[in-house]
């Protein structure tokens, strides 16, 4: 029965997530065209092109598939699965409501951030087992951005799990009953918070911190020699790790599935989710890419002495406090 339960509890979690994933490009779409004077996706599912995502999938999985004569067979082809997996098993871990989870792991938030950095496997194999110098140079770029800033990332998420005494992520949502939202500690929450929102703009490779795709330099970036449905898991994968970033910093920050009693748990950790994505397209389209170098610079001679400070802090006044 347990069996049965995770199993409808797994398929029901994957299905929206996947249906919300694809309506992120519309979403995007939409929050570019406001940005811009524009009207964005329109005429497919007129007056606001609610149909565009089906259209976009129809259209790439007709594509012709085609792989790169020196490629490597493996490495290619397995890059997007790569990918994807690690994106969605993120939304496995993130609570629905009190005890509610496909997966309910005593570290379910270091198993969050464990899972979730396997993607830069595939980031790389596609970069490596495409040979192409441009999808390489790309990899590479991503790898090294990733790696940098999942380091304040951590320390930041440290800061919520120092304060609730716990790494599971059903604890950190239970702290923050009554509305103490985690992002409300003096000082504490707020540093978190953006550190953690700088963090992820990094790693979901969006501006202006976006330095995989940058078309000047890059052409596509590391996807450059997929198609089809493969170039189309890329993207998904790319959104649902977003989208996963955002659940687990709706989670953490801002009391998850906590809410007044007129919506279920579920709509409102969904809702935070979804809000925090369109801050993350705020940003995106309001300031122009840095380079390389001033990324990591960014990361290095500010970010991270500042997570770890904060950090220290927040065991300080988690001493004093106990």
């Amino acid at each position: 029965m347990e069996l049965l339960r995770t199993l409808v509890l797994s398929v029901a979690v994957l299905g929206t997530a996947m249906t919300i994933v694809a309506y992120l490009t519309w979403i995007e779409r939409k929050v570019a065209a406001r940005f811009h004077n524009r009207v964005g996706p329109y005429y497919v599912g007129w007056p606001h092109g609610w149909l565009q995502p089906l259209a976009d999938v129809l259209k790439l999985i007709i594509k012709e598939d085609l792989r790169p004569r020196r490629a490597d067979a493996l490495l290619y082809e397995l890059a997007p699965v790569l990918v994807v997996v690690p994106a969605l098993f993120g939304f496995a871990l993130l609570p629905l409501a009190p005890g509610l989870a496909v997966l309910d792991h005593p570290y379910s938030l270091l198993l969050f951030l464990a899972v979730g950095s396997l993607a830069l496997l595939g980031i790389f194999a596609a970069g490596w087992g495409s040979h192409n110098a441009y999808a390489l140079l790309s990899a590479l770029r991503s790898v090294a951005i990733a790696v940098s800033y999942e380091i304040p990332m951590i320390l930041a998420l440290l800061v919520p799990a120092l304060l609730a005494g716990s790494f599971r992520l059903d604890d950190l949502v239970q702290r923050q009953t009554g509305g103490a939202w985690f992002i409300f500690a003096p000082v504490l929450g707020q540093v978190s918070f953006v550190v953690f929102l700088l963090a992820m703009l990094a790693e979901a490779n969006k501006s202006p911190l976006d330095v995989v795709e940058a078309e000047s330099e890059l052409i596509a970036g590391y996807n450059t020699e997929y198609s089809g449905v493969k170039f189309a898991l890329f993207y998904a994968g790319e959104y649902a790790h977003t989208l996963a970033l955002c659940g687990l910093a709706a989670t953490v920050f801002l009391g998850g599935y906590l809410g007044p009693a007129f919506l279920p748990g579920p709509v409102w950790l969904v809702l935070k989710s979804l809000a925090l994505f369109v801050l993350v397209l705020w940003i995106r389209w309001s300031f122009l890419r840095v380079r390389i170098d001033q990324v990591l610079r960014l990361n290095w001679r500010f970010l991270f002495p500042l997570a770890l400070a904060n950090l220290l802090l927040a065991a300080f006044f988690a001493v004093r406090t106990r």
